[in-house]
């Protein structure tokens, strides 16, 4: 494995994972909500950039492909589960929340299964739209707790609204890779 600035990024995602829910347990509040924006903004924004880079640097490695998908999916569940446990079980959050953790563990279990054949689940613009539509609403409730007023309340809210729409996609795009996988899958006669 080469240490590529694409494959650290990817690494840094990876350990920014756990260290936002770390951060509710080892600082008290509004630090905590702090730290864990900025660990995860700067997570999402290498979610991008470590994939322009190693196409345009041409230093796509297998140690990254195999690194990016895990660093995603730790970032999601981590962060979905932190707002569970700061939100409660509040349907605004659970509802999409679910939807989306489902998803993730579902595609991940068909591209497992596909093996070689995984490549005809290829990310999609529609997939990496519902990446950035939860991103941000990962970050504005986050945000949330930084705010006072009339403001936490418009985060809160939107923040739900956000999530709703990332759940929705999230189960547009995992339905179109299920209708995909859906040959793979049959029996054979």
């Amino acid at each position: 494995m080469t240490w590529t600035l694409p494959n650290i990024l990817t690494v840094f995602r990876l350990l920014a994972a756990p260290g936002l829910a770390l951060a509710f347990v080892l600082l008290p509040r509004p630090e905590a909500d702090l730290w864990a924006l900025v660990l995860f903004a700067g997570a999402s924004v290498t979610d991008w950039l470590d994939g322009y880079l190693a196409r345009k640097w041409n230093q796509t490695s297998r140690f990254g492909a195999m690194l990016d998908p895990i660093a995603d999916k730790a970032m999601v569940v981590i962060a979905l589960g932190t707002l569970m446990a700061l939100w409660g079980a509040n349907a605004w959050l659970m509802v999409p929340a679910t939807a989306i953790l489902f998803r993730e563990v579902f595609v991940s279990g068909l591209r497992e299964f596909l093996g070689t054949q995984a490549g005809l689940l290829k990310v999609t613009k529609l997939a990496k739209w519902k990446t950035t539509v939860q991103m941000v609403a990962v970050s504005v409730l986050l945000a949330q707790g930084l705010l006072g007023g009339w403001l936490a309340g418009l985060a809160q809210w939107g923040g739900f609204a956000l999530l709703w729409a990332a759940g929705a996609l999230t189960l547009l795009t995992g339905w179109d890779y299920f209708a995909k996988a859906l040959p793979f899958l049959r029996e054979r006669e």
